[in-house]
Parts: C-alpha cells; structure tokens; sequence
C-alpha cells in the first residue's frame, strides 16, 4: 500500500548517492550520509510554498486575536457558537488550521518512509531502489568508524559485530543532543509569534516537550545513525528557516481583556479624567451665580 512512498523517497536517495559516490565512492560511509543529508534539503526545497503560507496564515491569525478574544467574552457561556462563529471568522479572512499544519504533516510519511527503507537493508537483498550490491555497500558503509546502520540502543549481540557501544554512542549522542537544541530553540522562537488564546498555555511547554521526545526517540529507539543525520538537518533547516522568516517579525502582542459591561446590559460609560471632573464642577459653580436671585 505504501510501496509508492517507499520507492520515491529510496528513488531520491538513490540518485543523491549516485551523485556524491562518483566523487566519493560508492562505498564511502560521507557519499552515504550526504545521500540522506541531501534527501532532507530536497523534501525541505520542495515544502517552502506550503511554509510560506503557514507564515500567511499565522499573520492573519495574529490580526484577528482581538477579535478572537471579543467572540470568546461574547459567547463564554455558549461553546457550540463559539465555534461556529470562530470558524465563519476565519473562512472569512482565509485563514484555518490545516495550512498550519501542512508542512508538518507531509514530513511525518516522509520519515516513517526513510525509517522502513533504512530498516531494510538485509545483505544480499534488493531494497526498494537499491540493488543487493548497493545494499551491500550501505551495510559497510561507517561514519566516524560507526555503521550508518548501528543504533544504540541495539542488542549486545547484534552492535558487538558492528561496533563497540561507546564508539555508536560518540556518534549518537551528540548527534541526538543537537537535534534537541535545534528543536528546543525552534520551539521558542515559534512560540513568540504565539496570539494568546485558549493554546497559549498549552504552546509554553512545547520548548521543553518536544526536545524530551527528541531524546527519547534517539537513545531509546532504534533509530539508526542514518536516521540521526535526517532528523539533526531537518531541524537545522527548520530552525534555520524560522529565524529568517520569523526572526524579524516583532512578537505577538497580548490580546486586551474585554470592557466589563454595566450591569443593565449597556455599554460601559467611559471613566472621565479628574481635569474633567474639576471642569465640570467650575461650569455648575458659573451657573448658580448668574442665577437670579
């Protein structure tokens, strides 16, 4: 079902591994790691349209927190109609969560995608767009004297035919460790575009929570060091790209409380200056003394 998936994003990876293995070698553990380097920067070209208009959208969203914040007062006591009204306000400036959400969601296959091929590999088999030699040649292939493949949380006996655990863990670890600050400062910067609403206080744990999933993911998981090398770019690229986007955008400003209202119902009478209050006894005082007697 999933096979289309699985040939594209091995397809791309193949031709970036063609590409850098005629000046590498194809055995090269470097013409390897820059297949997958390269990988990520193709998904990442391809995906600007949509985080363009993620950018668009979060504006407008921006502009229309004020009155986000009014429909929220008006109808607090009325859910259903709060969002109904949310809603048509922003079909009506073409805003919406989904273009929010799509860049991040056309990612998520492409991952899950390069995980099953990376997994693949088995000596003497054909994988997807590779062939059993190039098969072959991605198993040998070592970064910093560590197969692409090793992970570190693999068994003893399967990471004592590839490499010493301490050897994997020099490579894995900051690799894992940077791909959390890229994601930890990603996270802050994306929640000082942040409106206030009923997420604000939800977004403010993002620095720190998706970091923790970072971790977790790359020391508890068997995520290979090919694996690494996409996650640690892709967060690179994406921290990157929101510090160029976003990094000059001034923050979002913090929505007003809404005017009480009167207890009758009406508007709230404007509060009058003391200057005014002065004036207006002086103009009373005027009065009773050209008052005839």
């Amino acid at each position: 079902m999933l096979d289309p998936l699985y040939f594209a994003v091995s397809g791309v990876m193949w031709c970036w591994h063609q590409l850098f293995g005629l000046v590498l070698g194809p055995a090269s553990g470097a013409a390897w790691a820059l297949s997958v380097v390269f990988l990520v920067l193709t998904l990442r070209a391809l995906l600007i349209r949509p985080f363009l208009a993620q950018v668009r959208s979060g504006r407008a969203m921006r502009e229309l927190a004020p009155q986000l914040t009014e429909l929220r007062a008006r109808h607090a006591g009325d859910p259903a109609r709060l969002v109904q009204e949310t809603g048509a306000l922003q079909r009506e400036h073409g805003v919406g969560v989904a273009s929010t959400l799509l860049p991040v969601l056309l990612q998520v296959p492409v991952f899950f995608g390069l995980l099953h091929v990376l997994t693949g590999f088995h000596t003497g088999l054909a994988n997807y767009a590779f062939g059993p030699d190039e098969v072959g040649s991605f198993l040998d292939a070592r970064l910093f004297d560590v197969p692409l493949s090793a992970y570190l949380s693999m068994p003893l006996d399967a990471a004592s035919g590839l490499a010493d655990r301490w050897d994997i863990a020099v490579v894995t670890v900051p690799l894992v460790l940077l791909a959390a600050l890229a994601t930890h400062l990603t996270a802050r910067l994306s929640l000082r575009q942040q409106p206030d609403g009923p997420l604000a206080g939800i977004m403010r744990w993002t620095p720190w929570v998706f970091p923790l999933g970072v971790l977790a993911g790359g020391l508890f998981f068997p995520f290979p060091v090919a694996i690494l090398l996409y996650w640690l770019t892709n967060s690179a690229w994406t921290l990157a790209q929101q510090w160029l986007v976003l990094g000059a955008t001034p923050p979002a400003p913090a929505a007003a409380p809404p005017a009480p209202r009167r207890p009758g119902g009406g508007s709230p009478r404007p509060a009058r200056s003391s200057r005014s209050r002065g004036t207006s006894r002086g103009t009373r005082a005027a009065r009773r003394r050209r008052r005839p007697a």
